[in-house]
């Protein structure tokens, strides 16, 4: 009689169970996957990289306030119009519910105030998209009128870091109007003989691209940040024909001539100082 040696069946559950038990745990918050090279990198390499992949170099989206702490001198800032937060003025079903939301997360789609970039006082707006994706209402407009009207006073050159997927639609046409009023107050701090500039980041759309964002100076923007009044996406639809690759990034629109030049975000600060101390800002 044969004797054949008991086998016992291969079970790959266990084989799993072994394998993912020597894997060390890492919980989600210690990482982010870039979305561009699908590259695993620690939180903490990610912050002190400036919200840039070490690998593929793609910028991250940034909050206002770490956008703020990068580009003002330590402590400089000094926020104004804090107190205005958006409203449901026209009982858009729904809107109070994402406002809701939002406001979790930011106090509204733009912070302004003053602070100092290498020394030089400057007037400063950053978006948030954080807040409803930086859309652009009646506050969004009211803050960014205001932040100018305070710079042409006190002759001070502004700054806009610009986030933003157009106009807000649960305000129709009150954030349309946003469109002029901006543009207006942007007109009186250019006739007044001071500077403006713009620093584009990832996304810049609609009818912020359409006023304030391209009325800058000077023209900066972030290392492939999409810049565009419609989305490619809608063009694509609309013209039934596939658009460039790269359509529509910073790169392209530099090409163009629309922008200035193309700053990687270690650089900006610099940059922005340089500028403004060119145009005879901080001297005094």
């Amino acid at each position: 009689m044969d004797l054949f040696a008991f086998v016992k069946p291969k079970n790959e559950l266990e084989t799993t169970a072994d394998k993912q038990h020597n894997v060390p745990f890492v919980p989600e918050e210690m990482w982010v996957k870039c979305p561009k090279c699908n590259t695993l990198l620690l939180t903490t390499d990610m912050e002190e990289n400036l919200h840039v992949c070490t690998h593929c170099h793609h910028h991250f989206r940034m909050s206002a306030k770490q956008r703020i702490d990068l580009l003002t001198d330590k402590s400089s800032f000094r926020e104004q119009d804090k107190d205005l937060t958006s409203k449901n003025i026209l009982s858009f079903p729904g809107y109070n519910e994402k406002l809701e939301k939002a406001c979790k997360k930011a106090n509204e789609s733009v912070r302004c105030g003053t602070g100092t970039i290498n020394g030089v006082l400057t007037e400063l707006c950053v978006m948030d998209a954080d807040f409803m994706m930086g859309s652009m209402g009646t506050v969004t407009g009211e803050k960014i009128t205001r932040a100018f009207e305070y710079a042409t006073e006190n002759r001070l050159p502004v700054v806009i870091c610009t986030v933003s997927g157009g106009a807000r639609m649960q305000e129709g046409i009150l954030s349309l109007m946003q469109m002029a009023k901006t543009s207006g107050a942007v007109k009186r701090h250019s006739d007044a003989g001071l500077l403006y500039i713009t620093v584009l980041t990832d996304p810049t759309t609609g009818g912020v691209t359409a006023s304030f964002a391209m009325e800058g100076d000077i023209i900066l923007a972030e290392p492939n940040a999409l810049v565009a009044f419609a989305g490619p996406r809608v063009i694509e639809q609309t013209m039934r024909q596939k658009l460039p690759k790269d359509f529509q990034t910073a790169e392209f629109v530099l090409q163009k001539g629309f922008i200035d030049a193309v700053v990687p975000r270690a650089s900006l600060k610099p940059t922005i100082a340089r500028l403004l101390k060119m145009h005879g800002y901080g001297e005094d």
